[in-house]
């Protein structure tokens, strides 16, 4: 079991301890009743149970990273995922696969995804809820109604562009990575737009080939991003490739937070809940009855 706590362990701990020493506190009275005892404990082992809740408990491990709150110095990784008909098939298998092993490589960073054929649109807001992304991601294909002559290289430029300026302002000591994945649509009649960014604004990532046809398009976006150009093996691993230049190296496997195959906060802050609504239930009824006793003694 590992923890992959919400909030800082000691603020978890003291709250537990003030929690159980204020209870402890006030039942030293000698005419407490049975029924407020009962209810006091209730409440206090909820609050222990949320305690709990926000340590996250995980079972197991895989390196693979969870919903969690990225700090204002991880980095914001941007997708830009070409869904163009030239990607179809074994290309877009790969880029998935691709896709997955970046969200590991980078297990504390924020996420964007920008898909893009002919024109483009922001599959995934910048969020560090990679444990939602990962599906997600999975189920990303190439767009068939997309036509391949009309598909662009550079659509996604101006999303692109105003999501770094965004990410920039939000948390401007993060590191804004680009990974462009993509064939260079090499179908398309039309010259590539090109990727005018504010300057300084990429600090690293790569763009990442799939097939031969559109190469000398992809270098083109390569220099314009400021990163290398990283053309695909069909059976390498694009963790090796990228681990090749200084400009993509990511952490280090032995920093990576390991995640859990089943989580137990859920279980936690669920019976939580119950004994929540238990104690609510018994109170409301207290009431109640405390207001019929009153009535009939007005009669």
């Amino acid at each position: 079991m590992t923890l992959q706590p919400a909030l800082p362990v000691w603020l978890l701990i003291a709250t537990g301890v003030l929690v159980i020493t204020a209870s402890v506190l006030g039942l030293r009275g000698r005419h407490t009743e049975i029924g407020l005892l009962g209810r006091r404990w209730v409440l206090v082992t909820a609050v222990l149970l949320l305690s709990g809740a926000l340590l996250r408990p995980v079972i197991g491990g895989s390196e693979q990273a969870v919903s969690r709150v990225a700090g204002d110095r991880d980095p914001n990784v941007f997708l830009v995922v070409d869904r163009s008909p030239d990607m179809a098939g074994p290309s877009m298998e790969q880029a998935r696969n691709d896709i997955e092993a970046l969200i590991d490589r980078y297990p504390d960073a924020r996420f964007a995804v920008i898909g893009f054929a002919d024109r483009p649109s922001l599959e995934w807001p910048l969020s560090a809820d990679t444990w939602s992304l990962r599906p997600m991601a999975a189920s990303i294909d190439a767009d068939a109604a997309a036509p391949a002559d009309t598909a662009n290289a550079g659509a996604a430029a101006t999303v692109l562009r105003y999501q770094l300026i965004g990410a920039t302002q939000q948390f401007p000591r993060a590191r804004n990575l680009v990974f462009y994945l993509g064939s260079g649509t090499p179908g398309s009649i039309f010259p590539a737009r090109e990727f005018a960014l504010s300057e300084n604004s990429v600090d690293g990532g790569a763009v990442l080939g799939y097939g031969t046809g559109g190469a000398q398009t992809l270098r083109a976006v390569a220099d314009q991003l400021g990163v290398p150009y990283v053309p695909r093996e069909p059976d390498g691993s694009v963790d090796d490739q990228l681990d090749t230049d200084a400009a993509t190296a990511g952490e280090p496997a032995a920093s990576r937070q390991p995640a859990s195959g089943w989580e137990l906060y859920w279980v936690l802050s669920g019976a939580a809940a119950v004994l929540l609504l238990g104690a609510l239930y018994h109170a409301l009824r207290e009431v109640r009855r405390t207001r019929l006793d009153r009535e009939e003694v007005g009669r």
